[in-house]
């Protein structure tokens, strides 16, 4: 998803938001839900190190960036397989005319501690 969705019709961008909505309930309900957030466009983002002296150095904007993160969710599931099955669902959020969006869904574990060969 990108800036185009600004340019669809109001009925498409609230039929968007009523699905993730509705989908956020839905894992509520099933007591997966742990937390989502949506985030700024990649035209606000900046990059930020440690200087030399450690003060923050920023870099950007990169608004040329084909993919980007636009939110996220936690999901607390028994196995990966019900992982996928979330994501799968909402990359088939609808689009603009309510046709799926099919967009990339990165799933990651949360990881809880570094691995154990590192502790």
């Amino acid at each position: 998803m990108s800036k185009g969705i600004m340019t669809w019709p109001g009925e498409d961008i609230r039929a968007h938001i009523q699905f993730m909505m509705n989908l956020n309930k839905e894992l509520k309900e099933a007591g997966q839900f742990v937390s989502a957030e949506g985030l700024a466009w990649p035209d606000q983002a900046k990059i930020v190190r440690a200087g030399a002296d450690g003060a923050p150095v920023t870099d950007g904007v990169f608004p040329e960036s084909k993919e980007f993160l636009i939110g996220y969710w936690i999901v607390d599931v028994e196995n990966e397989q019900e992982a996928f099955r979330i994501a799968a669902r909402a990359s088939a959020a609808p689009g603009a005319g309510g046709v799926p969006l099919n967009m990339p869904i990165e799933v990651r574990q949360v990881m809880s501690a570094p691995p154990e060969e590192y502790r």
